[in-house]
């Protein structure tokens, strides 16, 4: 993310004006835009003219303008990456009236301004590590089985899938092993095609190739050898940074799989991405092992915490998209005091695998410094 210019302090009216980069700038974009904020953009606005005449006609013209509209709604569209932001237009011109309704679309590469009452310790957390360089797609993967490939980037803060690839493949004996050799080479070069279009070896770490089968293993001989036959060069050169790991399917939830594997893992062990599935598994472990101390839902870690006994706090931006200011400043402030008593907050991204594994146990855990078993049995209100 590219910051031209901000005005801001912690808790306190500011804004600040950046242009998105990438998928991941606009992903933070839209975890950064709530309701009532200001968002200021270019934007295009469909405008019509009236003739008087002997037939009363009209016509209608585009033009490019920058308004400013309050937030009422925020939408994401992951495919195309972009952000729609509904709201009253707040600037005066002749073209748009004060508080008509209009639809901003923010996306990469179009500058915007965002302006807030108050700017909270998540959203200035979440700009430092979107102005970090190093937050980029740290590793791509192409999950695989006979006749279905998903490729994959894992950025920062989601999973994008660049590619589904499917075939209808013969059976592999008798007369049909010649029908099925040939269909297997146009299913490889069709996913080896999407690899070649997609996978940037000057942002990814690695590229992993999963499977349940052999697959994997054919399909990295076939990838091999296809960058020599068509002199792919950035394939060639970077080879090494081609490893095989171990799902049960190539459907994308396999993905959590393919980034617990010991290899992948030392590759990317300083990514976030590596960092939330590494927390996610210390508290499976310690709920299987020792659930006393591994807490979730938002009424058992907020005990906990009031307690001081959270050590690690695992939580999803999901709970920070919720419309209910109250309950928004109530998470802020466990995750400010957690921090401050020398726990360790880890804020999920919804768009990953391991984010979407903490939505299912309601979004909210906590590993904890030692055993709260009368609380761990207790039934506690909803929040």
């Amino acid at each position: 993310m590219k910051i031209t210019s901000r005005a801001f302090e912690k808790n306190a009216k500011g804004w600040i004006k950046f242009v998105p980069e990438s998928a991941d700038d606009v992903w933070h974009a839209y975890n950064l835009i709530a309701v009532d904020d200001e968002v200021e953009c270019a934007t295009m606005r469909k405008l019509k003219n009236e003739h008087a005449g002997e037939l009363r006609e009209s016509s209608s013209k585009v033009v490019k303008l920058t308004l400013r509209v309050r937030c009422e709604d925020v939408e994401y569209d992951a495919e195309g990456a972009t952000i729609r932001v509904k709201g009253q237009n707040k600037t005066e011109c002749e073209e748009v009236k004060l508080n008509a309704y209009h639809t901003l679309e923010i996306g990469i590469g179009r500058a915007v301004k965002i302006e807030k009452t108050a700017w909270d310790s998540v959203d200035v957390g979440r700009l430092e590590e979107a102005a970090d360089p190093s937050a980029t797609a740290d590793l791509a993967a192409v999950l695989i089985v006979d006749g279905l490939a998903n490729v994959v980037l894992v950025g920062a803060t989601q999973t994008i899938v660049k590619g589904k690839i499917e075939a209808s493949m013969p059976r592999k004996r008798g007369m049909a092993l010649m029908g099925y050799e040939k269909a297997e080479t146009k299913f490889f070069s069709n996913v080896a095609s999407v690899v070649e279009r997609h996978v940037d070896f000057d942002r990814v770490k690695c590229l992993v190739i999963a499977g349940p089968g052999f697959t994997k293993d054919t399909f990295t001989d076939f990838l091999k050898l296809e960058a020599v036959r068509k002199n792919w060069k950035t394939l060639q050169t970077n080879f090494s940074r081609v490893i095989k790991a171990h799902a049960s399917s190539a459907y994308v939830h396999s993905l959590s799989e393919v980034l617990e594997n010991p290899t992948v893992r030392a590759l990317i062990s300083d990514t976030k991405a590596a960092s939330e599935v590494k927390a996610l598994d210390d508290f499976f472990e310690m709920l299987a092992n020792d659930p006393a101390r591994a807490f979730y839902g938002p009424a058992h870690v907020m005990a906990a915490h009031e307690l001081n006994a959270i050590d690690k706090l695992l939580i999803t931006d999901t709970v920070f998209r919720t419309r209910n200011v109250a309950q928004r400043k109530m998470w802020v402030r466990v995750t400010e005091e957690v921090t401050k008593s020398g726990g360790i907050v880890h804020i999920f991204s919804s768009a990953h695998a391991s984010g979407e594994q903490l939505e299912q146990i309601t979004g909210a855990a906590a590993i904890l410094r030692f055993p709260l078993p009368d609380l761990a049995d207790a039934e506690l209100p909803a929040l």
